[in-house]
């Protein structure tokens, strides 16, 4: 089973995650990939039998393609790349964030800041889940783990 980390620990590397880049947008042709990016055969072989373990990419026909799974990390980390661009605004929200700072006006803050619908949107809904949770008043020590209830034979 693939992990969490074996998915990210796949594209890691910076030409592993450039050479998965070009596969989602273009499923080249392998020459013209070790080309571009510079690597030995025995890189780029390395790289691909990587990113085909961790279930990204498969190859059909000499071409390479993304997975189902591969179409769904490639948007994740696209996301993540256009949360770096966006990371000195972030920044700027954390440092006002704060329980004196009302939620209205971080929103307006927040909506100001950044263009990106998907920050945005995980921004807001990640405050509205922070309000709530401290707004709810609980007791640790009477948290109970469950368990299953025994069927007598």
């Amino acid at each position: 089973m693939i992990s969490v980390s074996d998915t990210l620990s796949a594209i890691s590397n910076d030409k592993t995650l450039v050479l998965f880049n070009t596969i989602a947008l273009a499923g080249r042709d392998s020459s013209i990939l070790v080309k571009r990016l510079n690597l030995t055969r025995k890189q780029y072989y390395s790289r691909m039998s990587d990113l085909t373990n961790a279930g990204l990419i498969l190859r059909k026909n000499g071409m390479y393609f993304l997975t189902s799974f591969g179409k769904v990390v490639y948007e994740a980390q696209d996301l993540i790349g256009k949360a770096v661009q966006h990371l000195s605004k972030l920044k700027a929200i954390d440092s006002i964030e704060s329980a004196e700072f009302p939620a209205s006006e971080l929103s307006k803050v927040i909506d100001t800041l950044i263009e990106n619908s998907e920050i945005k949107e995980i921004l807001i809904s990640r405050q509205s889940n922070n309000k709530i949770e401290n707004e709810i008043p609980y007791n640790k020590e009477q948290i109970v783990p469950f368990s299953k209830p025994r069927l007598s034979p």
